[in-house]
């Protein structure tokens, strides 16, 4: 006995594609993906992998906005 045949996941697709629209399912996934293997993960009790060398040159902080000087009002 099949538990979800093709005509099953293509409507859980559509309505998939109504509630969250063309442009937000890639985010979705990546979500989900991320989730289950942090969920594997803790279940192996293994740390996630940590970059072990830092960046050379961090990137430089955009510079402060200066207020423009303003007349006053008479």
């Amino acid at each position: 006995m099949e538990f979800l045949s093709i005509p099953h996941l293509l409507i859980i697709l559509i309505i998939v594609l109504i509630f969250f629209g063309g442009r937000r399912i890639p985010d979705v996934m990546r979500g989900l993906g991320e989730g289950i293997r942090s969920f594997k993960e803790g279940m192996q009790g293994t740390q996630p992998a940590q970059p072990t060398n830092p960046p050379a040159n961090p990137p430089a902080a955009p510079p402060a906005a200066t207020p423009t000087p303003t007349e006053e009002k008479k």
